[in-house]
């Protein structure tokens, strides 16, 4: 008789720990867990409970809210940026549609972006998305700390961290109102430094594993899941694993979700310690600006490229 291989889990790790600081025993003990996760995974489930329930309830009236506005409203949601402003009305996944807001930890800017939607403005959806984005940027800067400690790369802390602005994505996925599952969001890997991603209770969320497997995400109502984006994938030259994932959906109810992405700033570039540059380990990627890269990734070739990644910046080893 053959043997049934176990499903593929995310590691859960826990960051609720009052005592989580640097230099603690509990410290260099989940960072150990965060380093195993992602060089396996590239992600993993967190729990962290400094997003009380009641603002996580909060955010997911907000989003139902928000994607309640008329479409011709929510395409006021523009960004210079790829990929930062209104993304819906794709034939390719007309179950998807996306909104973005820039600097979503600082309330001035998201009070700007909200006037546009609501000009009569609209005080609570501005202190939800500014609150929820500021809790979650501590987890982000948690986990990129303990990435920088296990690489010994203590010396660029403090230019890696002043690196990034916040961007919070939310999202909607329409139920497909059939059994069949139906793609909601086609496999990428994501473009950034950190992704975070929360939902409501519809999964869909699918994460490949390096050796090409696909496995389905079933995250507590409580938790969260840590991701690692290409930047970060190419500053730590091939370190850490940045997966494939993607959204499939089915049923009748819509899917909710969120991405905190920390995102390098325009004009920083991307280049990997040298450190972390050897015989054994030879240059991945050249120096390269996150805009830019964006900017790349939205052409045609960027689309059809299997790492758009490496068609722009890579090295030909």
């Amino acid at each position: 008789m053959g043997t049934e291989s176990t499903p593929l889990k995310l590691p859960v790790i826990d960051f609720t720990k009052p005592e989580l600081k640097p230099g603690t025993v509990e410290w260099d003990s989940v960072k150990g867990q965060v380093l195993q996760a992602l060089q396996d995974y590239g992600c993993f489930e967190a729990l962290f409970e400094k997003v009380p329930t009641e603002l996580r309830e909060a955010i997911f009236e907000a989003l139902e809210e928000l994607f309640d506005l008329p479409l011709e409203t929510k395409l006021r949601n523009v960004s210079k940026k790829p990929f930062h402003g209104y993304v819906g009305q794709y034939p390719q996944v007309p179950l998807f549609e996306s909104m973005g807001f820039d600097d979503a930890d600082i309330i001035e800017k998201v009070e700007a972006q909200t006037s546009i939607l609501w000009p009569q403005g609209n005080t609570d959806f501005s202190k939800t998305i500014q609150s929820f984005s500021k809790q979650l940027s501590d987890l982000d800067q948690m986990v990129r700390r303990m990435i920088l400690e296990s690489f010994n790369l203590e010396k660029y802390m403090d230019e890696h961290m002043d690196s990034a602005n916040y961007l919070l994505r939310v999202m909607k996925y329409e139920g497909p109102k059939t059994t069949e599952t139906k793609l909601g969001l086609r496999s990428h890997t994501d473009k950034n430094i950190v992704t975070i991603l929360h939902q409501n209770e519809v999964e869909g969320l699918a994460i490949q594993s390096k050796d090409g497997e696909w496995f389905d995400i079933k995250p507590s109502k409580d938790s969260f899941i840590v991701m690692i984006g290409d930047s970060l994938y190419a500053w730590l030259n091939g370190r850490l694993h940045s997966p494939y994932h993607r959204v499939m959906m089915t049923g009748d109810k819509a899917r909710y979700s969120m991405g905190l992405f920390s995102i390098p700033k325009g004009g920083y570039m991307i280049k990997a310690p040298e450190e972390l540059v050897d015989e054994e380990h030879p240059l991945l990627f050249k120096p390269f600006d996150h805009i830019q890269f964006m900017g790349f990734y939205f052409t045609e070739a960027g689309q059809k490229a299997q790492s758009a990644l490496k068609v722009f910046c890579g090295v030909e080893n």
